[in-house]
């Protein structure tokens, strides 16, 4: 059992240094066997260190290694995102710019109706003025074009417009007949 004790321990290190006392012959080979011994252990010590350092070292590279690769990958990823929020932004835009687009036709569309509202209302009304300067005693029939007796909120079906309530226009011929017939009742009595 001591045997193998010492063949753990003191086998390699005992068998180099008694081979360099016998190589060198120094004139006091117990000190020289000492100083072998105490500077064999150093080394030993020393390449613990030595190997620790070195694995703790490959561990930091490894740790960098990832972390480099993290951040690239999360770099990636920014500039994906970047991308995306660009082509959602100039999509918003795109979207905005249709809408305005849509909406100056939309209004273009309204300012056409009511033109072309405006100039069926003028129609008839001169056609009125005409016949009532040649037959004043004829009473006018109020002619019905479709859309003429719509409000402009009813032509339009846009939420907003104006609910404009229906004026009706009396006509001028009774008005002054109605004005006479109360003058002559006036001076009857």
């Amino acid at each position: 059992m001591e045997s193998r004790y010492l063949r753990k321990f003191l086998g390699q290190c005992l068998s180099q240094a008694l081979a360099d006392v016998v190589k060198f012959q120094p004139v006091d080979p117990i000190e020289y066997l000492a100083f072998w011994l105490y500077k064999y252990k150093k080394n030993m010590v020393a390449e613990k260190m030595r190997q620790m350092e070195l694995t703790q070292l490959q561990g930091e590279q490894e740790l960098a290694r990832i972390e480099e690769e993290t951040s690239k990958q999360l770099k990636e990823e920014e500039l994906l995102f970047q991308q995306q929020q660009l082509e959602l932004e100039m999509q918003e835009k795109e979207r905005q710019r249709l809408e305005e687009l849509e909406k100056q036709k939309l209004d273009m569309e309204m300012q056409e109706r009511e033109r072309l509202f405006l100039e069926q209302l003028e129609e008839p009304e001169s056609s009125q003025v005409e016949q009532s300067g040649e037959e004043e005693h004829v009473a006018e029939i109020p002619i019905e074009v479709d859309g003429l007796n719509k409000t402009l909120a009813e032509i339009s079906n846009k939420y907003g417009a104006p609910n404009l309530s229906r004026v009706e226009e009396l006509d001028e011929t009774t008005i002054s007949e109605a004005g006479l017939e109360s003058d002559r009742d006036g001076k009857e009595q």
